[in-house]
Order: structure tokens, then C-alpha cells, then sequence
């Protein structure tokens, strides 16, 4: 198991410019239990099986195990999960010396657009992007597995 430290971000302006590739992802919850979730992801042609444990304090690391299964296994094995698929598209954002994965939500969930940025360590410093908003991390509202089952615009009240 590796240790995955990343910190969220919600997005306020135009990223996709500088966006040097795009994937649709559909993904699902086997688990979304907080001490353990179990997702499975169908990303373009490739499917994934993921376990990730519970975050610590800040929300901004926890363990993460993940392993590229056939995507048709993972197509068999989204019929199986919780209700509330997740359905998105992923930009990668370089900038500086850092890769954001942007995240634009689709469905129950749109209108929610989320930066992630994976570091070395919890204090790594980042040049910020001008697109970058306020930072969501350890936000539980944001985890994909809470979204699955409370979607965005359940409880989104600004409007966006």
C-alpha cells in the first residue's frame, strides 16, 4: 500500500486552455464506508479496483492500494456497486512543477468542477494557479464517495 497525500480544490475560472489531456471516467462504490472505501472505475478503455483507507486529521492523506483490471470486469462489477455512479471528466492541468487533475462533474453532480494536486509531502509548497478557488480539502461533502450518495446539487445552494 503507498501513502497518497493530495489536497482538493474547488475551481473558479478557465482551466481547460491549459489542459494537456482529457478522460471520461465512470466510476462506482463497492464500500464507501469512511474507514475503507472500495471504488471501481471505468477510465476511457482501461478499468481500475481501488482501496483507500481512512484520511487523517487534515484529510489530506490516507492509504491507497489500486490495480488496472480488464475493462469489461470493471463494467460487470459497476452493476454491483451502491447507488450513485459518479460520472465526470478529467482534464490534466500542468502547471509549474505540479500536474492538477481538474475533475467537471456530470449528472447528479454538475456544476461541481474539482482540482486535486497529489505532493510529496502535506507542506510541499505549489505555484497556484489563477483558476484555483478555495480549498476543500478533508471536506467530506467533496469525497467522491459522499457525492455518490449526497450528489452536488442536493446541497448546493449558490447556484453555480
Amino acid at each position: 500500500m503507498g501513502l497518497e497525500i493530495e489536497r482538493k480544490f474547488l475551481v473558479k475560472g478557465d482551466y481547460k486552455t491549459d489542459a494537456s489531456k482529457s478522460t471520461r471516467i465512470t466510476q462506482g462504490y463497492l464500500s464507501s464506508v469512511p474507514e475503507r472505501t472500495v471504488r471501481v472505475r471505468l477510465k476511457g478503455d482501461k478499468g481500475y479496483l481501488t482501496v483507500k483507507g481512512a484520511g487523517n486529521e487534515s484529510g489530506a492523506s490516507r492509504y491507497e492500494w489500486e490495480k488496472e483490471i480488464p475493462a469489461e470486469e470493471a463494467k460487470e462489477l459497476l452493476q454491483l456497486c451502491e447507488p450513485g455512479i459518479i460520472d465526470k471528466t478529467r482534464y490534466l492541468v500542468p502547471h509549474g512543477n505540479h500536474l492538477f487533475e481538474v475533475d467537471e462533474f456530470h449528472g447528479a453532480n454538475a456544476g461541481l468542477v474539482l482540482a486535486e494536486i497529489e505532493l510529496a509531502n502535506e507542506s510541499e509548497h505549489f505555484e497556484r494557479p489563477a483558476w484555483l478557488g478555495e480549498e476543500v480539502t478533508g471536506d467530506e461533502r467533496y469525497y467522491n464517495a459522499m457525492l455518490s450518495k449526497n450528489p452536488y446539487t442536493k446541497w448546493n445552494t449558490l447556484g453555480s
